[in-house]
């Protein structure tokens, strides 16, 4: 499991989202989830040399104890795992946190990138990998999960459904809606010009900006997840329609 140069590209207590609040590296905690001590230790090196704080888990279980009690910025986390495997880690981190999640795999099957995706990863890279890659796309990643600068007051609605991008916060009839990282930027997107038509292309930009090598499907899991959460039919959308054979657009008010 020793990393070696490669490509990559890119997945109770509540544990704390991503602050919305730019932080100073020395600030930001990050919890590396792995298994094999040398790998693990591998990786920390070079977050340190960054100026990152560095946590460490080497099970499952042992992760999720860490990321309630510490509240991790930021989660490596590892798919071969001990006691729980990583397919569930994540599922429950998720399930309670929009924490940035990079999976690492020994696999590289577009099967195990689409399921890390569809738990909520926001990235994944396979091994063998490049450590310096590896706190590239860290970087990368916690600066996607800064807001942008916006204007005051901009409120984007549709019926019970309320986007505030001041805030960094959607509602659903009043209620506060989690959403992952990768979720909230396609909403904001399609919510903020009703009508347009978005390539996958197009969705794949905001979600990736510095252009990442990705497979377009990775748009139709997180439209799915979008759906599941703001429709109240998923299988019948009113919300995030389908425009066959280009991509999505979101519904204009009646």
């Amino acid at each position: 499991m020793n990393p070696t140069s490669g490509s990559a590209y890119d997945c109770s207590t509540p544990v704390k989202a991503m602050p919305k609040v730019q932080k100073d590296k020395a600030e930001i905690q990050i919890l590396v989830v792995e298994d094999d001590k040398k790998t693990a230790s591998l990786i920390a090196l070079y977050l340190e040399r960054e100026g990152f704080k560095i946590l460490s888990a080497g099970n499952g279980e042992q992760a999720l104890e860490m990321a309630s009690r510490h509240q991790p910025d930021f989660v490596i986390l590892d798919l071969m795992l001990p006691k729980l495997d990583g397919v569930e880690v994540c599922r429950r981190l998720r399930s309670r946190s929009d924490v940035p999640i990079l999976m690492l795999t020994a696999k590289d099957e577009e099967l195990d990138r689409v399921l890390g995706f569809t738990l909520g990863a926001d990235d994944y890279v396979s091994k063998p990998f490049s450590p310096r890659e590896l706190v590239a796309r860290i970087k990368a990643i916690l600066r996607r999960a800064r807001p942008a600068p916006l204007k005051r007051g901009t409120l984007l609605s549709y019926g019970e459904l309320s986007l505030d991008p001041e805030k960094h916060r959607v509602t659903l009839g009043g209620e506060p809606l989690p959403l992952t990282l990768s979720e909230y930027k396609l909403l904001h997107a399609l919510m903020a010009a009703p009508g347009k038509v978005f390539s996958r292309e197009e969705l794949l930009n905001r979600l990736y900006p510095a252009g990442e090598a990705v497979i377009d499907r990775v748009v139709d899991v997180h439209i799915g997840k979008l759906r599941q959460k703001i429709e109240k039919n998923p299988a019948e959308p009113k919300r995030i329609l389908t425009v066959r054979g280009i991509g999505y657009q979101f519904a204009e008010k009646g």
